[in-house]
């Protein structure tokens, strides 16, 4: 949810914070008698410990009070952590904003600098670990400012702000009025959207002429005036049945809602509307000006700026060339395994083309095959420490063409007890899909390990929150997933169904192929500047005939650099971290024990949490 913007800085807290770490008197010690050297000792470590604490707080109500959307996303209760009176903003890029990261930036590291981690606590110096890798990266980041691309035809803000605000939860009538808010600052978010691709043009960085055309396509459709007037835009749908939601609950009475339904009404036609039509002429009249077709590679220091997606998205350390080798590794393994199967199954797939062996889970939707993954992976896994409820629930149909098949809404982190699970009505699923895709999401994915981090999050950092590791999510969340394979081939297995394990086998392989294969062609594209022939070579060798079906790969994967592998890299450095797991702690290995050390280190970079298994 973090927005891709430049944060802006309170000097004057910085520098306080920073004046009250500076605690050095180790040079002394031999002088003081031993029980005046443990007070000493004592208030330095407290002194240290109060001094990264208050830090860290300014710094977490600083970046979520630049944000409402990030802000409501992240926190329920702003009370709860001094920011009740946050004005409603979103964070509109100016030509000053890189000036303005590069001073916050400065001041974290500076601060992160002066302290000594050693006289913090252990979790206080594992926080500070990640901190300063992170803030770090950020920092030698700055040179490729420009690099970064909100508007991607994937998962630009031109799709997602709408979405967000789709899902924007109203658990007060304060919420319905800030998010009325949010909608009439669209128009000023917008004009800093094409402000920076406009730069980016000017730094010879803007998108290709293939791109644009998408996200032009998407601004001049996703607020469509016909569907405005008549009241079906999903923004309208949605948004009153979150108000009837309030006045079930007693908060809002009927002439409120009709109110609050007339002032939407009005700001999505004569703000938001018109906030879209203005970026996609802008836009249209940057067409042309993007001079690469390709990956980041083709950019001037592209290289340097995917290095920095794998760290910061990926969380992974590794030279590039190791990270090379471990997917062509992974992808021959599989590869193997795939023929062997094949092999000694030759029939496997034409007995499969009936659709019967996907048939033969014993569930046929989903609510039975959350409580069956629960109870399952529950002598493998830590439990959750409070009470928590979920529901699963169809994406509104007018919003299921701008979903994607399925998405776990993330709690926050002060109200984790209700959770949503989201499915898109236009996605037909077999029996097997549904359950390793609620899997990925719910049990023992997204869901359980939200709500088993936010549980914690009294003996974490809150700042943790903020940093977004998404390969430690994604690749926690792939690894569950293809563990339910194995799950439904334990099923099949006692239910007699021995060709069905064996077919539920095949597709776990397939699907570790297809994403590695993924996962290849993204470092071809962003570091080794493959261009699209070479692509297509490389996927007709592995069976990929329909040229439009190539062009979809290469296009996509061009424009979300680093995606795939925040899933697949992640979950091989799972596995690796795993082995290392084994070898360390010998006999006393278990995957319970695994598990629940890989879910209390939280949200982390791979590097760090090698360390932490150290």
């Amino acid at each position: 949810m973090k927005s891709f913007l430049a944060k802006t800085t309170d000097a004057e807290s910085a520098r306080s914070t920073s004046a009250q770490a500076k605690i050095n008197k180790r040079s002394f010690y031999f002088l003081i008698p031993a029980a005046a050297l443990c007070i000493v000792l004592f208030l330095a470590l407290t002194q240290t410990s109060r001094s990264f604490h208050s830090f860290t707080e300014d710094l977490f109500r600083l970046e979520l009070s630049e944000n409402t959307l990030s802000m409501h996303y992240t926190i329920a209760y702003p009370e709860n952590f001094g920011l009740e009176d946050a004005e409603v903003t979103l964070p509109v890029f100016t030509p000053e904003n890189k000036a303005s990261r590069q001073k916050l930036l400065s001041d974290v590291l500076g601060f992160l600098h002066s302290l000594n981690p050693k006289l913090l606590n252990a979790k206080d110096a594992y926080t500070y670990d990640l901190l300063l890798s992170y803030f770090e990266n950020e920092y030698d980041a700055l040179e490729y400012f420009y690099y970064s691309e909100p508007l991607s035809p994937s998962s630009g803000m031109q799709t997602q702000f709408p979405i967000l605000l789709a899902e924007y939860t109203f658990r007060s009538q304060k919420d319905v009025k800030d998010y009325l808010k949010l909608i009439e600052k669209s128009e000023d978010y917008f004009k800093g959207l094409l402000r920076f691709e406009q730069e980016k043009s000017l730094a010879g960085l803007f998108m290709s002429d293939t791109s644009v055309k998408k996200v032009i396509v998407q601004c001049d459709t996703i607020m469509d005036p016909s569907l405005l007037k008549n009241g079906s835009h999903f923004l309208q749908t949605t948004f009153r049945e979150r108000l009837l939601k309030l006045k079930e609950q007693g908060l809002l009475t009927d002439e409120e809602i009709k109110y609050y339904e007339s002032q939407n009404n009005r700001l999505l036609t004569t703000v938001m509307a018109p906030a879209y039509a203005a970026l996609g002429d802008g836009l249209f009249l940057l067409s042309g000006t993007g001079k690469n077709p390709g990956g980041l590679a083709g950019f001037e220091n592209g290289q340097e700026y995917y290095l920095y997606l794998l760290k910061k998205d990926v969380g992974c350390y590794s030279d590039i060339n190791k990270i090379k080798t471990m997917l062509c590794e992974d992808f021959d393994k599989n590869l193997d395994d795939l023929a062997a199967i094949t092999k000694k199954n030759p029939n496997l797939l034409s007995l499969a083309s009936d659709g019967r062996f996907t048939a033969i889970l014993p569930f046929d939707e989903g609510e039975p095959m959350l409580r069956y993954l629960q109870k399952r992976m529950e002598k493998d896994f830590p439990p959750l420490t409070s009470e928590v409820s979920y529901s699963l629930k169809e994406i509104s149909e007018s919003l299921a063409s701008y979903s994607s098949p399925a998405f776990y809404l993330t709690a926050p982190l002060d109200d984790y007890s209700n959770n949503v699970i989201y499915l898109n009505p236009n996605s037909s699923y077999d029996r097997l899909e549904l359950f390793t895709t609620l899997a990925h999401e719910g049990y023992p994915g997204h869901l359980y390990q939200c709500v088993y981090n936010n549980g914690k999050s009294a003996k974490k950092n809150p700042i943790r929150n903020l940093l977004g590791y998404t390969g430690y999510a994604e690749g926690y969340a792939l690894y569950v997933e293809l563990l339910s394979y194995d799950y439904a081939s334990e099923l099949a297995q006692n239910a007699g169904e021995k060709e069905a394990a064996e077919y539920y086998r095949l597709l776990k392989t397939n699907r570790k192929v297809q994403l590695c294969l993924y996962s290849l062609m993204d470092v071809a594209i962003h570091y080794d500047n493959a261009d699209y022939s070479k692509i297509e070579t490389f996927l007709s060798a592995m069976g990929v005939k329909s040229s439009q079906v190539c062009h979809n790969i290469y296009e996509y994967i061009a424009e979300e650099p680093a995606n795939y592998l925040k899933y697949y890299l992640g979950y091989l450095e799972i596995l690796s971290l795993k082995e290392k797991a084994r070898e360390k702690w010998g006999n006393s290995y278990t995957d319970y024990d695994f598990h629940k050390f890989y879910l209390d280190a939280g949200p982390s970079d791979f590097r760090t949490l090698e360390r932490h298994l150290d």
